[in-house]
C-alpha cells in the first residue's frame, strides 16, 4: 500500500461493529481512511451518486440486503471500483460466482489477514485499469485525428491540384506580356500586381500541399544545427523584433537528419513566427537543437516517437499559452485564434505535413498562462547512410540564350499546353505538343527526327506520365523526361521524395523557370537522362 494516501471505502455491512473491524484493519496499512456505512439499496445508490469511492467493501448476506445486489448497484453505476466480498457466509461456490458476476476478491470475517494484501493488489490492478483506459482514449483521439487530417489533407491536395493548373496559365500570359518590350508603365504595373497575386496563391496551395503531404522534397544529408544557426543572425532575428529575446542552443555534436533543407527552414519559420504572435508584449523565444534517444518503453510524451536516435527541434515561448481545446485543433488548415484578416491559419498546418512527410513526428506542450513549446522529433542519421546532396539549383535570371532542340509537350489542359508551348517556343525550341498519352506515342512513331526532350504533366486520363515514359524509353533509351504537375504521385517518388535522378518542376511553373530547368536538362548535363536513373 501506499502509507499515507488517502482511501475512501464504502462498507456495505448491516453490522457497525463489523464494519468498524474492518476499517480498523484497513487502517493498519498506515493510510488515511475515509469510510461509510451503508445497508439498503437506496443508501448505496446515493452514496455512489454523492461521492467517488476508491473500495467497495460488502457482506455477502444481510436482512434487507445482499452483496449480489450491492455489485449490481456498482456495475450500472458505470464506474471500476474494485469490489471485495468480506463475509461470514459466503460458500467458496458462491464467492466463485460472485467474481465471475464483477466482483475482485473475497475474504473470510474471522480471516482477515487477507484483506490488507487483496486490497493492495486491487487498488494496483485498478490504477493500471485507469491508466490503460486513459491511454486508449488518448490513442482513439490521436487516431481521430489524424484521420480528420489525412481526409482534410487529401481534399487541399486535389483542390490545390486544379487550382496550380489555372495559376499556371495566368502566371505564364502574365510573364509574356510583360516581356513585350512597348507596354505602357501603367500597363507593366498592372501586369506585374497581376503576377504578384497569382504567385501568392501559389504559395498558398504549396502550403495545402504541404499540409496534404503532396509535395514534392528534396531530402539530403542535413546538419539541423547549421540551419538553426543560419536563420538565427539573420532572418530571425530582424523577425521576432526587438522585444522578443531569442535564445539558440545547438546540439554538442551535428544533428544529422535526412530532410529537404529548404523545406525544414519553412518550419522553423513557421514555429518562430507563431511564437512570436503568441507574445504580443514580448518575452522569450528559445530554440533548441538536440540529439535525443528514445527508449523501447517510452512514458508520456516520447510514447509518440518511434524508439531510436532522433534529431529534435524545440521551439518555446513565454506567451500565453493554449487550452486543450485550442490544442486539438492547432494543426488543422485554416483554424486560427487570430482577428479576420490576420494570417490564413496554415502555418502550424503546413508545419505538421512538412513533419509527417520528413518522416518525423512533431509534439505540442502548452497551458494557458504558461507558454507553448513545439518539439519535433526527426530520424537521426550517420554521415555514411545518409544520401548524396543533389547539385545545387543555378540562379535563375531573366534571360536566356535560344534554344535548341526538339520538346514533345504532353499536357491534358488545354490552356497549360498552349502557354507552355509559346514560352518553349519563344525560348527558340520546336514544340510538338498532344492531350494525352496515346497521341503521344503516335507522334513519337511518326516523327522520324530526333526528340531531345519529354515534357509531360503526371496525371492524365488514360496514360500517365511515368507509363508514358516507360513506353518511349521501350524505342528511345536515351529519352530526356521532365515532369511536371499540379501535385505528385506515387509514380515519380517514394514516400513524398522524388526518385533520384527524376527531374520534376512543380506547378504553376514560372516561364523563365521552365526554359531554365530545360536548358539545364538540354544543355547543360544536370540531370542523368537514363531511364535507370529515373526509375530508381
Amino acid at each position: 500500500m501506499n502509507v499515507g494516501s488517502a482511501l475512501n471505502v464504502l462498507v456495505v455491512d448491516d453490522s457497525a461493529d463489523d464494519a468498524e473491524i474492518l476499517v480498523r484493519e484497513l487502517r493498519r496499512s498506515g493510510r488515511e481512511i475515509s469510510a461509510e456505512r451503508v445497508f439498503d439499496p437506496a443508501s448505496m445508490s446515493a452514496s455512489l451518486r454523492r461521492h467517488p469511492w476508491d473500495l467497495v467493501l460488502s457482506d455477502w448476506t444481510m436482512p434487507s440486503f445482499s452483496g449480489a445486489a450491492a455489485l449490481e448497484l456498482v456495475k450500472s453505476a458505470g464506474v471500476d471500483i474494485p469490489f471485495i466480498i468480506v463475509s461470514g457466509t459466503v460458500t467458496e461456490d458462491l464467492a466463485i460466482k460472485a467474481m465471475q458476476s464483477g466482483a475482485r476478491d473475497w475474504v473470510v470475517k474471522d480471516k482477515l489477514a487477507r484483506l490488507l494484501p487483496a486490497v493492495e493488489r486491487e487498488l494496483g490492478e485498478a490504477a493500471a485499469r485507469k491508466r490503460a483506459a486513459i491511454a486508449l482514449r488518448q490513442s482513439e483521439e490521436h487516431l481521430r485525428q489524424s484521420q480528420k487530417m489525412d481526409a482534410v489533407g487529401g481534399l487541399a491536395a486535389g483542390v490545390a491540384h486544379d487550382f496550380n493548373n489555372v495559376l499556371a496559365v495566368i502566371l505564364g500570359h502574365a510573364d509574356l506580356l510583360l516581356g513585350e518590350p512597348n507596354l505602357s508603365n501603367d500597363m507593366r504595373e498592372s501586369l506585374g500586381e497581376i503576377r504578384g497575386a497569382t504567385v501568392r496563391a501559389a504559395e498558398l496551395t504549396q502550403r495545402l500541399l504541404a499540409f496534404g503531404r503532396q509535395q514534392v522534397l528534396q531530402p539530403r544529408k542535413t546538419d539541423l544545427n547549421q540551419i538553426v544557426a543560419g536563420m538565427g543572425n539573420k532572418m530571425l532575428r530582424r523577425l521576432i523584433g526587438d522585444d522578443v529575446e531569442l535564445v539558440v542552443g545547438l546540439a554538442a555534436e551535428a544533428a544529422m537528419t535526412l530532410v529537404d533543407p529548404s523545406q525544414m527552414e519553412q518550419v522553423v519559420l513557421n514555429l518562430v513566427t507563431n511564437a512570436r504572435e503568441a507574445m504580443p508584449r514580448g518575452g522569450t523565444l528559445t530554440i533548441q537543437v538536440s540529439n535525443v534517444h528514445v527508449p523501447e518503453a517510452a512514458v508520456g510524451e516520447l510514447s509518440r516517437i518511434p524508439p531510436g536516435r532522433h534529431v529534435m527541434l524545440a521551439v518555446t515561448d513565454t506567451g500565453g499559452g493554449m487550452d486543450p481545446a485550442t490544442q486539438a485543433r492547432i494543426f488543422e488548415p485554416f483554424f486560427t485564434t487570430k482577428t479576420v484578416g490576420r494570417g490564413t491559419g496554415l502555418g502550424l498546418a503546413t508545419v505538421f505535413g512538412i513533419v509527417q512527410q520528413s518522416g518525423g513526428t512533431i509534439t505540442t506542450d502548452s497551458e494557458s498562462g504558461r507558454g507553448t513549446a513545439f518539439r519535433v522529433y526527426l530520424p537521426q542519421v550517420d554521415a555514411e547512410a545518409a544520401a548524396d546532396a543533389p547539385a545545387s539549383e543555378t540562379t535563375v535570371g531573366d534571360a536566356h540564350p535560344r534554344g535548341r532542340g526538339t520538346i514533345l509537350l504532353v499536357e491534358d489542359d488545354a490552356a497549360v499546353r498552349v502557354v507552355t508551348r509559346t514560352v518553349l517556343r519563344n525560348a527558340g525550341y520546336l514544340v510538338l505538343d498532344v492531350s494525352n498519352g496515346e497521341e503521344a506515342l503516335y507522334l513519337a512513331e511518326k516523327h522520324l527526327d530526333a526528340i531531345d526532350l519529354v515534357l509531360s504533366d503526371v496525371v492524365m486520363p488514360r496514360m500517365s506520365g511515368p507509363e508514358l515514359a516507360e513506353r518511349l524509353w521501350a524505342a528511345r533509351p536515351s529519352l530526356n523526361v521532365l515532369y511536371m504537375s499540379g501535385y505528385t504521385a506515387g509514380a515519380i517518388v517514394h514516400g513524398g521524395a522524388l526518385a533520384h535522378g527524376v527531374a520534376f518542376l512543380q506547378k504553376p511553373v514560372a516561364p523563365n523557370m521552365l526554359v531554365h530547368k530545360v536548358r539545364e536538362i538540354l544543355h547543360m548535363g544536370k540531370i542523368d537522362p537514363s531511364p535507370r536513373a529515373a526509375r530508381s
